[in-house]
This record gives C-alpha cells, sequence and structure tokens, in this order.
C-alpha cells in the first residue's frame, strides 16, 4: 500500500513539474492546430488549388521544422531549453503577420499561397523550438526514470491544442474567414509569457562537454527511423483527413483529426507510464499494430461513424509509438545533450512529413483521398520492424 502511494505521488509531482510546460506546448500548438483542419480548405476553396498544393501547404511546415530542429537542439542545450520555447512563440506570433499579409492577396492566388508558404515555414521554425525546448525543458526538471512520462505528456499537451483546435479553427473560418486564424495566430502566443517565465529554467550540469553530433546520431536514428515511418499515418490525417470528409459530404469535416487526437490523449493519460515500465521499443511495437488497423478502417469505412472510430483507433496506436522510441532514443543520452537528442529524434519525424505530405496528396489526386489511408497503413506497419530491431539493440548494448 505503501509502495503505491509513493508512486502515485511522484507520479503528481512529475506532472506538477511539467505543468507549466505543457501550458506552454498547448498554448503554442493551439495556434497550429486551429489552421490544420481549414488550411486545405483555404487552398482549394478561396485560392482554388489542388491536392498536390496542399500538400506541399502543409508539408511547407515540416520541411522548415526539420532544417530549424538540430539548431533548436543545440539552442536548448547551450542557451537553455526555456529560452527556446520563448523563441518559439515568438516565431508563431510572427507567422500569423505573414497569414494576414497573404490573405491581402487573394486575388492574386500565386502570390497569396507563396506568402503563405513562408508563414508556413516561419510556423515549422517555431514548432521545433516550442517542443524541441518544451521537453528538454521537462527532462531537465524531473528524474531520469520518468523520462517517458516527459515525452509522453509534453507531447499529449501538444496533441490536446490539435483536437480542441480543430472545432475552433473550423468555427472561426466559417463564421469570419481565414483571417480569424491569422489573427489568433498572431496574438494567441503572446499572452503566454508572464506564466511561463515564473516556471524556474532547467538547471544544466556545470561538468562535462557536449557530445558530438555522429555519437548522438548514431544513437538517435534507428528509434528515429521507427517513428518517422509510424508518423505516416499522423501526416495522413494531419493533411487530408478534412478533404476526405468533403469529399464523401461528412460532417463535421473536422471529427476524424478531434478523435485522433482525443483518442491519443487518452491513451497517454492512461498508459503514459508504460515505456518507463515495460521498455519502449516493445511498447511501440504492439501500439503501431493498433495504428495500422485503424488506418486500414478509415480507409475501407462506408460511414462516418466508422471513418471516426478508425481515426481513433489510429490515434490510440500512434499515441505511445513516439514516446516509446523517444525512450530509446534518450536512454544512453547524458542531461548535457538531450535537446540535441530530441531535436535529431524528432527530425526524422519531420523528414517523414515533409516527404511523406507531398507524396500522399499524390496519390491521393491520382487514386483517390481514400487510398491515402491504406498507403499510410502500409507504411505505419514498417515501424513494427524497427521497433524489433530497436529492441533487440537495447539487449546487446545491455
Amino acid at each position: 500500500m505503501s509502495d503505491s502511494r509513493l508512486k502515485g505521488s511522484a507520479g503528481r509531482s512529475v506532472v506538477a513539474r511539467l505543468f507549466p510546460i505543457m501550458t506552454a506546448v498547448l498554448v503554442g500548438f493551439l495556434v497550429i492546430g486551429v489552421a490544420l483542419p481549414v488550411l486545405p480548405l483555404h487552398v482549394t476553396n478561396d485560392l482554388g488549388f489542388g491536392p498536390l498544393v496542399v500538400g506541399l501547404v502543409a508539408g511547407a511546415q515540416f520541411a522548415a521544422a526539420l532544417l530549424s530542429r538540430i539548431w533548436a537542439g543545440s539552442y536548448s542545450d547551450r542557451r537553455g531549453a526555456k529560452r527556446s520555447v520563448f523563441v518559439g512563440l515568438l516565431a508563431a506570433a510572427a507567422a500569423g503577420l505573414l497569414y494576414l499579409v497573404s490573405i491581402a492577396f487573394l486575388k492574386e492566388p500565386p502570390i497569396s499561397v507563396a506568402i503563405l508558404l513562408v508563414g508556413r515555414a516561419v510556423l515549422g521554425g517555431a514548432e521545433s523550438f516550442i517542443i524541441t525546448g518544451g521537453i528538454a525543458w521537462g527532462l531537465g526538471l524531473v528524474e531520469r526514470q520518468h523520462a517517458g512520462k516527459v515525452i509522453a505528456w509534453v507531447g499529449t499537451a501538444m496533441f490536446a491544442a490539435m483536437a480542441l483546435g480543430g472545432p475552433l479553427g473550423s468555427i472561426l473560418y466559417t463564421s469570419f474567414g481565414f483571417v480569424a486564424i491569422a489573427l489568433m495566430t498572431a496574438l494567441l502566443p503572446l499572452f503566454v509569457f508572464a506564466y511561463v517565465s515564473q516556471t524556474p529554467a532547467a538547471i544544466l550540469p556545470s561538468h562535462g562537454q557536449h557530445a558530438c553530433f555522429n555519437v548522438i546520431l548514431s544513437a538517435v536514428w534507428l528509434p528515429g527511423v521507427g517513428a518517422a515511418l509510424a508518423s505516416m499515418g499522423y501526416c495522413a490525417i494531419l493533411a487530408f483527413s478534412s478533404l476526405f470528409f468533403v469529399d464523401m459530404q461528412w460532417q463535421p469535416v473536422w471529427m476524424a483529426f478531434t478523435a485522433f487526437g482525443a483518442a491519443l490523449i487518452a491513451a497517454r493519460t492512461i498508459a503514459g507510464h508504460l515505456p518507463d515500465r515495460l521498455g519502449g521499443a516493445r511498447v511501440a511495437f504492439l501500439f503501431v499494430i493498433v495504428q495500422v488497423a485503424g488506418l486500414l478502417l478509415m480507409g475501407v469505412a462506408k460511414t462516418t461513424l466508422l471513418a471516426s472510430l478508425g481515426a481513433a483507433l489510429s490515434g490510440v496506436g500512434y499515441s505511445l509509438v513516439y514516446p516509446g522510441l523517444g525512450v530509446e532514443a534518450v536512454r544512453t543520452i547524458a542531461p548535457r545533450n538531450r535537446g540535441m537528442a530530441m531535436g535529431l529524434y524528432t527530425a526524422f519525424l519531420d523528414v517523414a512529413m515533409a516527404l511523406g505530405s507531398p507524396f500522399l496528396g499524390w496519390v491521393g489526386g491520382h487514386v483517390g483521398l481514400r487510398s491515402v489511408f491504406l498507403a499510410s497503413a502500409m507504411i505505419v506497419g514498417c515501424a513494427a520492424a524497427v521497433a524489433i530491431q530497436v529492441e533487440r539493440r537495447h539487449h546487446v548494448t545491455a
């Protein structure tokens, strides 16, 4: 009985220390989430472009995040993870201003979409600094044995923002147009500084040197490949679920992504401790199978209910793949280098999404939007084999 009380107290202590960071990530990613279900509609309906351009606009954010991820990790390690989060919030506000400028050129769609692409790129950099700095900040505030909880729960704040952002963005877009999304993106990040500034910064060890890039990459690359493959399912739902619902004349168009996000949050809340307890690679393998089943269900669904159920099942599956493999990525990394390690690990996701969004857009344009989810299920299934290899490598190292 006393052991369970101690574990419960420790869990609450971790949550209390992470809560301000989770709040900052929640607000920072809410401005990303409000655009996700309506950006494809804005590009298609307001600007007159097809699925390929939708994929390019969505992929611009991930491409920019990829290019800035290592910079964000290095900045976090050397200048402080808390400062990294602040830089990300300011960049998010700047992206909102670019959204506003793009709206001024609606009568010139090529110019408007070009400015929108720049705004999405800036937002990609903001995302990189916020999530990389947030996870590194959390890892610096709690004990090493809670690394899985940090990665899962800080990531949960990100998905909670996107799940809330779906219906909120749709309401704003329907009522006021894309200008409401732009204003919210420009203003909301500026309101979180006062609260977050009261949270102590993580104290880095005063001894030791920063590891070289190749040493960190050798520890991170295999879990990163697995997470990248699994993220193709997230990419499919992120960029194309709203268009799929519109094509099938299903309402509301944001339901699939919100179901995905809500299920992911619930799964991490209930089972977020499993990577720390059972092993990250083992948990990732099991949850990849669940994610594949959800994507296949979406691909064959004939009703809104089945499609939403498939999205929810996919969310449950994806929920512990990223933190599970993330635990393996930082297992042997010293605290002074965790920002760079998480930056590199997340960069693999960015590669998958930067390339995956246009690729899935090409598939959807040539074969149909339903095929997007079937193709992504096949790619996600390959992550199970990677998880097995990560588990084997862990045993050999041990």
